[in-house]
């Protein structure tokens, strides 16, 4: 009952506050007008951000309330969390104005806040030999270095999945379904618990964001809920992983995986920044091959569903 609760509370803050959001962003001047100049903008009308505040104040606002957990790990992870959505507010400024925000700042800052919550002891701490079946504990330096990748890498490419209207927040919510069933079957609650808000919070959001959207979540938005997914398949799938069962975290991020890695190589091949953004995304490239907005989402969901039913698939096998 209370992971209901919890995905209906959610749901409702994210309903209900965003018409504010949106007024908000227009006094504020916090709205992105159209950029003819950038071929991945894709908008012809002004866009307001500020999705990203009702996220983060409606995860944690129901997360405390449920859960009552006050402790030095969580307090870290808030934390951490707040300066995710910080570094992506500030971001988000910067391209409202036509600007850019130096790029090792923010990837100082966004590292800074993923080792934080490693040393609270959110880790990739080792890995069952499939061969003996005995658990193989990673050194601890390594056990760093794998954590912080895992945590940048999966906030950076749901950050780079935002394109199109409710695509990001579709693939989230599919993903975070995933990594509810599997913190559910393994009794971790927390998790579950996380899992759940955040799919509240996802489709209260694309009430909002579906196309034609009436807000963004911007790079805020996108990398608070890839930082906390993240960390939640840290205590959940990640959590005394067989060698077989560590692709379930992998496959249910599968999309925005996959199809980063090949735009990171397609960059660098081509001599290009492999973290400047441009239109070569697979909801770009369907674009191009005649796909409707609309279309290329649903398309891009169907992959999602199915590489997410394949890393469900492999976690009952494994069980």
């Amino acid at each position: 009952m209370v992971y209901a609760i919890a995905c209906v509370v959610s749901f409702l803050i994210m309903y209900f506050a965003t018409p504010f959001l949106i007024k908000l962003a227009f006094k504020t001047g916090y709205v992105e007008n159209p950029r003819p100049d950038l071929e991945r903008k894709m908008h012809k009308e002004p866009k307001p951000y500020l999705a990203s505040v009702g996220m983060f104040g409606g995860f944690w606002l129901v997360f405390f309330a449920l859960t009552r957990r006050v402790d030095a790990k969580t307090a870290i992870l808030f934390a951490a969390s707040f300066l995710i959505l910080i570094i992506g507010m500030l971001d988000d400024w910067y391209k409202i104005n036509k600007k850019d925000l130096h790029a090792l700042p923010k990837f100082v800052l966004q590292l800074s806040a993923c080792a934080a919550v490693c040393f609270a002891g959110y880790l990739i701490v080792g890995v069952n030999n499939p061969f003996n079946n005995t658990f193989l504990d990673f050194p601890v330096a390594l056990q760093f270095i794998v954590t912080i990748l895992w945590i940048f890498g999966v906030t950076t490419v749901i950050n780079f999945t935002d394109g199109l209207d409710g695509l990001s927040g579709g693939i989230v919510c599919i993903s975070a379904t995933t990594l509810f069933i599997v913190a559910l079957v393994k009794g971790q609650s927390y998790s579950a618990i996380m899992s759940a808000i955040l799919v509240g919070i996802c489709v209260g959001y694309l009430k909002y964001n579906r196309f034609p959207s009436k807000i963004l979540m911007g790079d805020a938005g996108a990398t608070f809920l890839g930082f906390m997914l993240a960390v939640i398949s840290l205590e959940g799938a990640f959590k005394q992983a067989t060698f077989i069962s560590i692709f379930v975290p992998v496959l249910a991020f599968g999309l925005p995986i996959f199809d980063n890695l090949y735009v990171a190589v397609k960059r660098i091949k081509e001599g290009r920044p492999f973290y400047v953004g441009d239109a070569t995304q697979a909801h770009f490239r369907l674009l191009s091959h005649g796909l409707s907005q609309k279309q290329a989402v649903y398309f891009l969901y169907l992959i999602s569903i199915c590489l997410n039913l394949v890393a469900v698939i492999i976690f009952m096998i494994k069980l």
